[in-house]
């Protein structure tokens, strides 16, 4: 959803890659409420950060306490900031042990998904 937003509203001014400490493949729910929001990410993959290894970065954004904890060095001048966004898919199984509905589910996915939103408004100032 990072990916999504930064591209969607910051793409004339800033490059962006997304990719995971452990890629888990697209989630469909996710797709979903993106789609709502006007962003179409269905064309987006799953990526291994290994994959960007070799590439120089200003700013690295990390959005869940995994990835802080994990990330691997890069090379150069690379900043790390860490953004901490509760994780969707971990908050939907949670309220689906109780019962939930599906929309009930789907909720975690648009609070975080606007909350990311807010975030990437602040860009790029926020990280520098």
């Amino acid at each position: 959803m990072a990916e999504g937003w930064t591209r969607f509203l910051k793409g004339d001014s800033l490059e962006v890659f997304s990719a995971g400490i452990e890629p888990h493949g697209l989630d469909p729910n996710a797709v979903k409420v993106m789609a709502e929001a006007g962003v179409d990410i269905s064309g987006h993959k799953s990526q291994n950060v290994i994959e960007f290894r070799d590439k120089e970065f200003d700013v690295v954004v990390t959005v869940c306490g995994d990835a802080h904890e994990n990330c691997p060095l890069f090379l150069g001048r690379a900043k790390v900031v860490h953004v901490g966004f509760q994780d969707p898919p971990r908050m939907a199984s949670e309220l689906a042990e109780m019962g939930a509905s599906e929309n009930e589910k789907l909720d975690c996915y648009r609070k975080v998904r606007d909350e990311i939103r807010e975030f990437v408004l602040t860009l790029p100032g926020s990280v520098l």
